[in-house]
């Protein structure tokens, strides 16, 4: 399977052209071992080391959709491992500041290298769960938790916020408001825990 052939299978998911564009204009074979590039555009996760995988293109697609991007937004990504993710968030959100956090040192390093040319991108390593005095409009993990983390959103998700993640085997949406937060889950998916 190529770019364009991923690409026909995503629009026909009738995932959104924004979404849709930000595959185009990301190479995934960029964000993979050397020795998986041949099936980089495959609709599967793919081991990228440490234990750790880059997860399914349709899966990121809808966790993308469901964090409902506007420019200009502050961003975390959980265990953003290879990078790929926050570059398709980069291209969805051009004026917004984007963070990817990884505890695995290696998997960060290498990251950084690779998102170099993206200027609204940083990467650090470290434990979300210790960033201090930081909000983000939008919150996403790339790696299952085995329950909500409920601190991470009631001091890192701005009031009106998202948070989007895999815990156990389903997809988490949250809203936060004022009025409290409002979840809906998405059953039926698998993901590497988080570390």
């Amino acid at each position: 399977m190529n770019k364009k052939d991923l690409i026909k299978r995503l629009k026909n998911f009738k995932f959104h052209e924004n979404i849709l564009n930000a595959f185009k204009k990301v190479d995934r074979t960029l964000f993979v071992p050397a020795e998986l590039k041949d099936r980089a555009y495959e609709d599967v996760a793919l081991p990228i080391g440490y234990c750790q995988s880059i997860s399914q293109p349709y899966t990121i697609a809808l966790m993308l959709t469901l964090l409902d991007i506007h420019e200009g937004q502050e961003i975390l990504e959980i265990g953003s491992g290879s990078g790929y993710v926050l570059a398709l968030l980069s291209k969805l959100n051009k004026n917004g500041k984007i963070l990817g956090i990884e505890k695995i040192g290696a998997l960060a390093e290498n990251s950084k290298e690779r998102l170099k040319k993206y200027k609204n991108i940083e990467v650090i390593h470290g434990d979300a769960m210790k960033l201090e005095n930081k909000k983000f409009d939008r919150i996403l993990a790339s790696a299952s938790f085995r329950e909500i983390p409920q601190k991470l959103i009631d001091y890192q998700l701005k009031t009106k916020g998202i948070f989007v993640a895999p815990v156990k085997n389903s997809i988490i949406i949250i809203k936060k408001d004022l009025d409290g937060n409002r979840i809906k889950e998405y059953p039926g998916f698998s993901f590497v825990p988080i570390v």
